[in-house]
């Protein structure tokens, strides 16, 4: 008997897994990721001469539960129509019953790449500013993100800053423009059925780039860890934009453990060293920030992603947070800071003046 190689094996296992889109306007290239239920390829439109991100349903479904829980996942990103959350173009079925829909291909970099090659801290932060603006504007619509990490932030290449994977996105509250009230509420408690009992591979997952079915135990909120599913609101994902926060701060997540138990996960919380303490560079202004954001009780963070964002911007412009009391000497410094041309322009005037004093006097 002749065995395969396991790279014959491996092509094998990827040709079997590529959908059949017999009927359709794509033509699929070559598979980017596999996430908790669905596997993203890299497909071309024949009709509009474009490439796009194709996410084909790949588990079995026989209730039909995850097939109407991937059309909801495309129907409330369609609603979020914002520069920072990577639009859906298509939705339709394969030929063998399984859904699918195309969404913007993105070509960039993950936010955790990006932080490696990041040049300064305030480019860093900028980036994290646009894609805490972008989970505002989902909250804004009554939607919360609840798997936010820098795997699901994408960076391009002219700066632009994406929100990947809503999969695990719930509807807190209808807003005008929508009827979905019932249908999310069903949702929602399948999703959290999901969650609860997914298998444990799917629920560690940290490397999906366009969805994921379970959340990411290194950067969810405590209320998340525990499953209180009626208590999850805007500052679940303020939990988890903090964590962000403090792996590009840190350089690793605050949770290296991916299958911490909600109880060790409060107890973790509580002795979590700062970024600071990890990283002496990082300044204490963003330190406090970071802190506040992931304030094991929820009362305790900023109320919004929106606040969030607008202190981070504070920072980077050379303005005092709100999250840190500053003595004297600091106020001074980050004044000198931000007013480094007016300071060296009196300076210079003093030396000049200093100097015709000296001439006159001999």
């Amino acid at each position: 008997m002749k065995w395969l190689s396991d790279q014959i094996v491996d092509h094998l296992r990827d040709v079997a897994d590529v959908p059949d889109l017999t009927g359709t306007k794509y033509r699929v290239i070559r598979r980017l990721a596999r996430g908790g239920m669905g596997t993203v390829f890299l497909a071309y439109d024949d009709q509009l001469d474009r490439h796009v991100a194709l996410k084909v349903l790949d588990l079995p479904d026989e209730s039909g539960e995850l097939t109407a829980r991937m059309k909801r996942e495309a129907q409330i990103v369609a609603r979020l129509e914002h520069p920072g959350i990577v639009p859906i173009h298509d939705v339709g079925t394969l030929p063998d019953g399984r859904v699918f829909y195309a969404m913007k291909f993105v070509q960039g970099s993950r936010l955790d790449e990006y932080a490696r090659t990041a040049t300064s801290l305030p480019d860093t932060l900028r980036v994290f500013q646009k894609a805490c603006e972008a989970v505002a504007f989902a909250h804004a619509h009554g939607v919360i993100h609840r798997d936010l990490k820098p795997e699901n932030v994408m960076v391009g290449a002219f700066g632009e800053v994406l929100v990947m994977d809503w999969g695990l996105a719930k509807v807190i509250r209808s807003t005008p423009n929508s009827s979905e009230d019932g249908q999310a509420d069903q949702s929602n408690h399948a999703s959290a059925r999901s969650e609860l009992t997914g298998d444990a591979a799917a629920r560690n997952s940290i490397d999906t780039l366009h969805g994921t079915v379970m959340g990411t135990p290194a950067y969810m909120a405590p209320e998340q860890a525990l499953g209180n599913t009626a208590s999850f609101d805007e500052r679940t994902d303020v939990y988890a934009l903090g964590a962000m926060l403090y792996f590009l701060l840190a350089g690793r997540p605050p949770f290296v453990s991916q299958d911490l138990s909600a109880a060790e996960r409060e107890t973790k919380n509580s002795k979590l060293p700062s970024p600071r303490q990890l990283n002496h560079a990082t300044p204490r202004q963003i330190d406090a920030v970071c802190r506040k954001a992931m304030s094991p009780a929820p009362p305790e963070r900023y109320g919004s992603a929106q606040e969030l964002a607008a202190e981070v911007a504070r920072f980077v412009d050379g303005f005092a947070v709100s999250a840190y009391r500053e003595n004297i000497f600091e106020r001074a410094g980050r004044w000198i800071a931000r007013n480094r041309f007016l300071v060296f322009l009196i300076v210079t005037y003093v030396i000049m003046r200093i100097l015709m004093l000296l001439i006159s006097s001999r």
